[in-house]
């Protein structure tokens, strides 16, 4: 049996266009020989199309394409998601489904049992979940469909059962001879590994092989690496698509040996990829060609800029430098370097006149005050101003510069360093940065970051001589602390148990804690950490929680 996955990129909500894509690829792997293609999760719909579910013409575009789709089968049959409507008068008006589609029919519909409402995800807002499994038909076996979140449930693995019941279980019960998954599975850094080896267990533990299909792409925050793969019944990986882009993987089941593994990037190389695919998609779904960054000589700037380039092309991407009285010749020289390297045009706008005269017009308001961060802050919101003005007149997408570390603590300015329509690395610990700006050098092989400008102690650079460090710890001391508490959610006593000064770790669990509302403003967020700001952290803003020592 020859079976194929087909990886695909879909838009959210363009289900003709999904849909066109989706018979593409079934013509692709008939061509090959393929007996069955599966596809990812609400394939026709794209994932996560969140409230775009509540429109019911829009699950109705979702079935007729379906229907559409359907009518292309015969020399192979598929396995596409979508939204199925619930017949039944109770509880929610969907579900989330995958139908087997064979001989230019719906052979079966098959529903997600277990709907995950964790993190990013919210999916009991919108489906019924399905109460009981069923497995469907493809020539002479018997297959097992489940839809991502159902093969998740493994106490054995997990040390916890996040749900009552096992659906692969029920599944291998029932007589399945083969499992398969259709999956939007979003991309964190150390997830891969984490996912082969608890689908691995799965399999292993019931002697049945398994096909994951998985979606690659972005989509808002959200960043999904394919890496779709094949496991035989002893629960090794015998096939991988590739990973971060689509692919047309066809998998020979009684040949295993003969069969692609695509290789997964490393850690810094997935994060790379991760968010120049994540940065690319959102700015051409968004309906945009250019994107233009505040460059400001420092490694933040850069580094999105280097992404950018890598996603977008050169021309594509647009530097505009607004150095102030404070602004150094180091800056200056960076960034000038930095646009050469990536043969990007930089744009120069000088803000100290403007700056000036924000100035004089607050003294009076702000006589008999000393001079604080009130006024740094203008140069910010200047330079913010300034950008977003660029974006209005030529139609391109601000893309905000800072990073998780910065975000997490306040460091940055509202309407300022803030502004833009997406935050690249707002999920990048600063000494990740670091790494990730290497990288780029490594993966070059030349220095497109230059070397001063990763080698230089980090400066706002909004008064004389000023480092990040006069109000923050060492980054490599505040990202641990930080990854503990807002990761993995652990008390002051804990982290300081780690060899932290405790009177510190309260200090910046406290500007975390304040900085909520900030966030809460920030332009979307890359997800590529396990708890990254936006959808999959929820906090209050108007709230006195003081968390306890331990």
């Amino acid at each position: 049996m020859k079976i194929a996955l087909g990886q695909i990129n879909p838009v959210v909500g363009d289900v003709s266009g999904n849909t066109d894509k989706i018979i593409d690829f079934i013509g692709r792997a008939g061509e090959q020989g393929a007996d069955l293609i599966v596809f990812g999760e609400l394939a026709i719909m794209g994932y996560p199309p969140k409230d775009l579910l509540l429109k019911p013409q829009f699950t109705k575009q979702s079935a007729a394409a379906l229907e559409r789709i359907a009518a292309k089968t015969g020399r192979v049959d598929a396995l596409v998601g979508f939204a199925a409507a619930n017949p039944d008068g109770r509880g929610r008006a969907i579900y989330n489904a995958a139908a087997l589609l064979s001989n230019g029919r719906i052979a079966s519909v098959h529903y997600k049992s277990l709907l995950p409402t964790y993190d990013v995800f919210d999916e009991s807002r919108y489906f019924e979940p399905g109460r009981q499994v069923s497995v469907g038909q493809c020539g002479d076996r018997k297959i097992g469909i489940s839809i991502c979140e159902d093969l998740w449930s493994d106490q054995i693995f997990t040390g916890r059962a996040l749900y009552h019941a096992n659906p692969i279980d029920a599944l291998v019960e029932a007589g399945a001879e083969l499992l398969i998954n259709a999956s939007a599975s979003p991309f964190e850094i150390d997830k891969h590994e984490v996912r082969e080896s608890l689908f691995g267990h799965q399999v292993a533990k019931h002697g049945v092989g398994l096909v994951f299909c998985n979606q690659v792409g972005g989509n808002d925050e959200l960043i999904f690496d394919g890496a779709s793969c094949v496991f035989g019944t002893d629960g090794r990986v015998i096939a991988r698509a590739k990973a971060f882009q689509e692919d047309l993987l066809v998998v020979d089941l009684d040949h295993p040996a003969a069969n692609r593994i695509e290789p997964y990037p490393d850690r810094i190389g997935r994060l790379f990829e991760a968010v120049v695919l994540g940065t690319r998609d959102y700015v051409s779904k968004c309906g945009f060609t250019d994107v233009v960054i505040g460059v400001s000589g420092g490694i933040d700037s850069a580094l999105t800029a280097a992404i950018a380039v890598a996603a977008l092309g050169a021309k594509a991407v647009h530097g505009l430098f607004m150095p102030s009285s404070y602004t150094s010749t180091v800056s200056t020289a960076g960034a000038e370097q930095l646009a050469a390297n990536l043969d990007i045009p930089l744009q120069v706008i000088e803000i100290e006149a403007v700056n000036s005269a924000f100035q004089r017009q607050l003294a009076p308001h702000f006589a008999g005050r000393p001079a604080d961060v009130s006024e740094e802050n203008v140069q910010a919101r200047i330079r913010g101003t300034l950008l977003m003005a660029v974006s209005n007149k030529f139609g391109w997408l601000v893309l905000a510069t800072g990073n998780k570390s910065e975000l997490s603590v306040g460091y940055c300015t509202l309407y300022g360093d803030m502004a833009g329509g997406l935050a690249v690395i707002g999920d990048v610990p600063k000494t990740m940065v670091y790494e990730l700006a290497e990288y780029v050098n490594r993966r070059a092989g030349r220095a497109m970051i230059p070397g001063e400008t990763i080698e230089r102690m980090p400066t706002a650079e909004l008064r004389a001589n000023q480092t990040d460090q006069d109000a923050l710890p060492p980054y490599d001391v505040l990202d641990r602390i930080l990854h503990a508490y807002i990761e993995q959610d652990r008390s002051i006593d804990q982290i300081a148990a780690d060899g932290f000064d405790r009177s510190l770790v309260a200090e910046v669990i406290g500007m975390v804690d304040r900085n909520e509302y900030k966030r809460k403003q920030a332009a979307p967020v890359l997800k590529v950490t396990g708890r990254a700001f936006g959808s999959g952290r929820r906090l209050p803003i108007a709230a006195r929680y003081e968390p306890p020592g331990d």
